[in-house]
């Protein structure tokens, strides 16, 4: 007999919105109650969200296996977040066997209901020939999927394709054009890439961004400080993309 999904009531939705707040407020023990509960009552996404807690650790005892138990049990009644989690956890080899081939298996299922993360994952592993051939078309394919829905990591990946030519013929305009939506979204490192057009890789972290920005303003103020005290991954702009690292 195939397996009903089992559909959440008005007070449980309530219940599972409220346990989400928490956890973002990392009060990990009432979120962990209410999940827990509704796992038990097969509510798939509540039984996805306490795998994750298991995976991370949050509120619980980090338990690879725990996590692979309620991120499957959810992708059975059709969770596409537990199904790329359980596919990530195939990736990682992290409470199973890794394997690359239920990996894709999962990964695929989730991307063909229209999650973004999956969509990206099955992207990557055919960008790096995990597991399948190496094919940078079909992992534009993907990549595209899942920047239409605004995933960051999947715009900045097209963004490399295109800007290093690997793959497919270079080309620095479109490249850039990805970057540049990525970088509005709030990645810093792809802003940074995104003033490169795709010449090179990652320059630096948000750290190292703040630390520069404050040599600028030693500079400012005359503390002593020289333009060669500055980062080399600065200097090697051209004046209009340090205008708009710094901005």
């Amino acid at each position: 007999m195939a397996k009903t999904h089992n559909l959440p009531t008005p007070a449980q939705i309530a219940d599972l919105k409220e346990g989400l707040a928490d956890c973002d407020k990392g009060i990990y023990a009432k979120t962990l109650q209410n999940f827990k509960l509704r796992a038990k009552q097969e509510y798939a996404h509540a039984q996805f969200n306490l795998g994750a807690m298991y995976a991370n650790g949050q509120g619980v005892q980090q338990d690879d296996k725990a996590a692979v138990k309620w991120y499957r049990l959810a992708a059975e009644q059709g969770d596409a977040d537990a199904k790329n989690g359980l596919g990530a956890m195939y990736f990682q080899g992290k409470g199973v066997a890794q394997d690359y081939q239920e990996a894709l298996k999962w990964y695929r299922l989730a991307a063909e209901q229209g999650c973004s993360y999956a969509q990206c994952n099955l992207g990557l592993m055919y960008f790096h020939g995990e597991g399948v051939p190496q094919d940078s078309k079909e992992a534009l394919k993907w990549f595209g999927l899942a920047a239409e829905q605004g995933y960051t990591k999947a715009q900045f990946s097209i963004g490399r394709i295109y800007g290093n030519g690997e793959g497919v013929p270079q080309d620095k305009h479109e490249g850039y054009k990805w970057f540049r939506l990525a970088s509005a979204q709030g990645r810093s490192h792809e802003t940074i890439c995104a003033q490169k057009n795709g010449r090179i890789e990652n320059i630096a972290t948000t750290a190292q961004i703040a630390e520069l920005k404050k040599l600028i303003a030693g500079l400012a103020e005359n503390t002593g400080l020289l333009m060669e005290d500055l980062p080399g991954w600065f200097l090697e702009l051209s004046e209009e993309d340090q205008d708009v690292v710094t901005g």
